[in-house]
């Protein structure tokens, strides 16, 4: 039996296969389709609409990113946003982010170029729908730089309803014509020496911030690398708390015994898999409230290695949704992020042959 089972095991008995009162226990949040596309979300428009809807509700105190502070312009010369195109150059075109590399690419997450279309088919994004703007915290076309995008190119491996080998790349259609700084990625070696518990990271994007609320300013946030064993584990934990009253209120209803019970349990767990891969880095903090949230995705978690210079260890993943299904979860004490020094041999690849 491999630690993941073992997890789900032990819970045996700290869940007891319960007997809920009511399949009402057993609710569990969905993401909606247009939440879980950062393309589809901000194109349906459903961005401002929630930005609206959070600035009305919004406190004298002003909403802030989860956890973070404004970036200072000039700071994150590496960061791009990606845009839909056809809208203003503004916040509400933007649904994803990435990091220059190279002159002319951009490293992103699969996710952001790959998703289902209406008719639940996967496919990638049509490079002319998108463009890239880099060159200013703020995204306002009088201060940055709007580049077509000429190719799109997600690793071969990443299927759309999974977020393993979550890493793309994005060939732009010219360098830009603004300042901008690119930022290096590690090898495997090096990879291994940042993937360690209470090395510090630093997550930038123009996400929601607390309550939905827009931020027209790109945002910063400092957090720490977390094992990623624990991380697994607190996730297979509450997830086997749950699927044990299931379990409960299947033997209820089916007259099943405990032991009986206990027997599908133990079936079931035999194909328990770990949420986090060794594809993705664990990054938050243990008081929890400093995380990535909708449109961060694609965006770099760097490592900052003394004297102003910085290395990508990550690209923003996923994380926990809030009691919603419909957002990132403000009190998440964690996200997941795309181990990039895995993929190294693939990105020269692509980049060499393209």
């Amino acid at each position: 039996m491999n630690q993941i089972t073992q997890i789900a095991a032990g819970l045996v008995l700290a869940a007891g296969l319960a007997f809920p009162a009511s399949a009402q226990e057993l609710a569990m949040p969905e993401i909606a389709p247009d939440v879980a596309s950062p393309f589809a979300f901000a194109e349906a428009g459903k961005k401002a609409a929630r930005s609206a809807m959070a600035a009305e509700k919004a406190d004298d105190s002003g909403a802030r990113v989860i956890g973070g502070q404004p970036a200072d312009e000039g700071e994150w010369p590496w960061q791009v946003a990606l845009l839909i195109n056809g809208g203003a150059v503004d916040y509400n075109s933007q649904f994803c982010g990435g990091s220059m590399v190279l002159d002319t690419w951009v490293l992103t997450a699969a996710h952001c170029v790959h998703m289902a279309d209406k008719n639940g088919v996967y496919r990638d994004l049509n490079p002319q729908a998108i463009s890239v703007y880099l060159g200013s915290v703020e995204i306002d076309p009088a201060k940055g730089d709007v580049i077509p995008v000429e190719a799109v190119y997600r690793y071969p491996d990443y299927v759309g309803t999974e977020f393993d080998n979550d890493i793309a790349l994005i060939k732009l259609a010219r360098a830009p014509r603004v300042p901008f700084e690119t930022i290096k990625v590690p090898d495997a070696q090096f990879g291994d020496m940042l993937d360690q518990p209470g090395v510090k990271t630093v997550v930038t994007g123009w996400g929601l911030v607390e309550g939905g609320e827009r931020t027209p300013v790109m945002r910063e946030a400092e957090i720490q690398m977390m094992s990623r064993d624990m991380c697994n584990q607190m996730m297979l934990e509450a997830r086997a708390k749950s699927a044990a009253q299931g379990i409960g209120l299947a033997a209820q209803a089916f007259g099943l015994k405990q032991a009986e019970a206990e027997l599908v349990w133990a079936e079931l767990i035999k194909y328990v898999r770990a949420p986090m891969s060794e594809n993705m880095l664990c990054s938050g903090t243990f008081e929890g409230g400093k995380t990535s949230c909708n449109g961060d995705s694609g965006g770099p978690l760097v490592v900052p290695l003394g004297e102003g210079k910085f290395i990508q260890a990550g690209v923003v993943s996923w994380g926990m949704s809030s009691s919603s299904g419909k957002s990132c979860a403000e009190n998440a004490l964690f996200s997941a992020y795309t181990r990039v020094s895995n993929y190294v041999d693939w990105l020269n690849a692509t980049v060499n042959a393209n």
